[in-house]
């Protein structure tokens, strides 16, 4: 285990490591125990209740966050024509068509956050599925990422659209925003991507779906929040 600074431990005693924290306590929490020099990202990890090895079980989406995330979203988009010039009017970082393919192709270029794509450029775009899809960055309808109205949807994921994907251990991670947020402003973010989660349960699933949530800062202890009134559905 690698060992710790000692800011780190000593913000970590702040924290009790038994206690399901109240919405409102884990924000004043997490703020407190933020001290590095930047602005930290708050982050939401999530353990579900899905066996990821059964593709009925995946859990993958958006969602939409009020406040944003407070990164700045770098945005590809894959279009032609008429399309990919709605896309640069929208705020695109980067639009192009086989040029753009082949560049992430055999150079490696991946310096951008979201991929998005019309329906046509798939056929081209499904090359690139070892690439992109492990870092989940490929281009989906279930995701809203595969769209004719791209315009739309840059803009979306401009301003605080999020893509929902579980890892191999059936585990959600999330930024919810920043340290310099305001309170509330992250107890709203948190408590929609919270219920926008819960909504996303996969029919197949038994039990319970949102098992535990833990929130941080980037460089902060993790601090377990008590989730029961979101998975009641109040």
């Amino acid at each position: 285990m690698p060992k710790r600074s000692k800011r780190y431990s000593r913000v970590r005693e702040l924290v009790d490591r038994a206690k399901f924290y109240s919405i409102d306590e884990a924000i004043e929490l997490v703020k407190k125990t933020a001290t590095a020099k930047f602005d930290e990202t708050i982050e939401l990890a999530i353990k579900t209740g899905i066996d990821p090895r059964k593709s009925d079980q995946m859990v993958r989406g958006t969602i939409t966050l009020p406040h944003g995330t407070g990164k700045k979203v770098r945005v590809l988009v894959f279009a032609k024509g008429e399309k990919a010039k709605e896309a640069q009017e929208a705020g695109a970082d980067i639009v192009g068509a086989e040029e753009l393919i082949e560049k992430i192709a055999k150079e490696g270029f991946l310096d951008f956050d979201v991929a998005i794509a019309t329906p046509d450029m798939m056929r081209y775009v499904g090359r690139l599925g070892k690439i992109l899809g492990p870092r989940g960055l490929m281009p989906s309808p279930k995701s809203g990422t595969v769209t004719e109205d791209v315009a739309s949807a840059v803009k979306e994921f401009k301003s605080g659209r999020i893509e929902i994907r579980n890892d191999r251990t059936g585990n959600l991670h999330l930024p919810i925003g920043k340290v310099s947020f305001d309170k509330e402003k992250l107890k709203e973010n948190l408590v929609s991507a919270l219920s926008q989660i819960n909504s996303m349960r996969p029919q197949a699933v038994k039990g319970r779906f949102l098992e535990k949530a833990v929130i941080s800062s980037t460089m902060g202890p993790g601090i377990k929040l008590d989730i029961s009134k979101i998975e009641a559905g109040r």
